[in-house]
């Protein structure tokens, strides 16, 4: 069974910085391209972020280019998102997915909040 755990969000101010992870099992997670997605209050998905299998090619939306970072550890079946300088409307229930699975995440999430 494909499992996708979501950790790391929290309350921060802007400015500040946070480190998602994801803990992937039940499928080869070395051999698959993943991704994070968000989706923010009252709004639908949007893509964050795409790494490849070996982590060396790595692709960001426009919205968050230059403060995001994306990794993953295939040692440990962990992917990451390293996020600073966070805004406001970076708020938003953060997912990780397999960079070919459509639709809406069913992995929980983890809520990530800027506020002041």
């Amino acid at each position: 069974e494909v499992q996708l755990v979501e950790s790391g969000g929290g309350l921060v101010q802007p400015g500040g910085s946070l480190r998602l992870s994801c803990a992937a099992s039940g499928f080869s997670f070395s051999s698959t391209t993943m991704k994070w997605v968000r989706q923010a209050p009252g709004k639908g998905l949007e893509w964050v972020s795409r790494i490849s299998r070996g982590g060396k090619i790595t692709s960001y939306a426009d919205s968050v280019k230059g403060r995001f970072t994306i990794s993953r550890d295939n040692e440990k079946n962990t992917l990451y998102l390293q996020m600073n300088s966070l805004k406001p409307e970076d708020t938003a229930v953060y997912y990780c997915a397999k960079w070919l699975d459509t639709g809406h995440p069913s992995s929980q999430g983890t809520q990530v909040t800027v506020s002041s």
